[in-house]
């Protein structure tokens, strides 16, 4: 269907491709049992999240489903919640003054954490859109000072083909000691994705035991993203 993104089709005719690839029997087991518009646009966002998706394959197709209209509907609010979640986060952090905490938003689509940011008097934020932070995979650096943001924050940014684990010590780097590191995911990404699995909070601990941050926070919360749970980790760089 032109101007739109289809994926496979289920035995109930929803247009979602290669059903025989989905990350897991949950995903089709959502698809199966939910209405069209919200089997489609889980459907969609399982298309930037295949296993083994280059980051050329990954850039591109975020920009198709942009420039499709559709992204913002598929990922409204009754479906996903990464970017409220985010913003909640860094409220509990910085009860005060928060006009003036330079943030750092990263992967930042569209701008729905930006949005959530500036309603809860967040005024300096900077985005950087994935296609920039794929270069992470390469192990390359941002043009950006050492010490530079109170805070880096990544919500939604992390899935299949997305941000490396390597890109921990770069928001270290980038990140003014005292300030805050957040990632907001969904959890079972831990348990599946092959960065993720077994070297995502290995190396987050690692990096603790080397006194480059410390745990604020690891908290799970429901309702992430279609009906999953996320979690949020909270550093603080030392």
């Amino acid at each position: 269907m032109e101007g739109q993104i289809c994926l496979f089709t289920t035995r109930a005719g929803i247009p979602v491709t290669n059903i025989t690839k989905m990350a897991d029997e949950k995903a089709l087991s959502y698809i199966e049992a939910s209405p069209q518009e919200d089997a489609s646009a889980y459907g969609a966002n399982y298309g930037a999240h295949r296993e083994g998706m280059t980051k050329e394959e990954v850039a591109e197709y975020y920009s198709k489903w942009g420039y499709s209209g559709k992204y913002e509907e598929d990922l409204c609010p009754e479906r996903y919640n990464g970017p409220k979640y985010g913003a909640e986060a860094l409220v509990e952090a910085y009860p005060g003054n928060r006009e003036s905490i330079h943030i750092l938003d990263i992967a930042a689509g569209t701008g729905f954490l930006g949005e959530e940011l500036h309603k809860r008097g967040f005024k300096k934020s900077t985005r950087i859109q994935l296609k920039a932070c794929l270069q992470w995979q390469e192990k390359r650096t941002l043009p950006v000072e050492n010490d530079t943001y109170d805070c880096t924050i990544i919500a939604g940014g992390m899935g299949e083909g997305h941000i490396p684990c390597v890109a921990l010590h770069e928001m270290i780097r980038i990140t003014k000691p005292g300030g805050l590191v957040v990632i907001v995911m969904r959890e079972e990404y831990l348990d599946y994705v092959k960065e993720y699995k077994d070297r995502l909070e290995v190396l987050m601990q690692e990096l603790e035991d080397a006194g480059k941050w410390e745990s604020v926070s690891r908290v799970i919360v429901p309702n992430y993203s279609f009906d999953n749970n996320g979690v949020i980790f909270k550093y603080r760089v030392c």
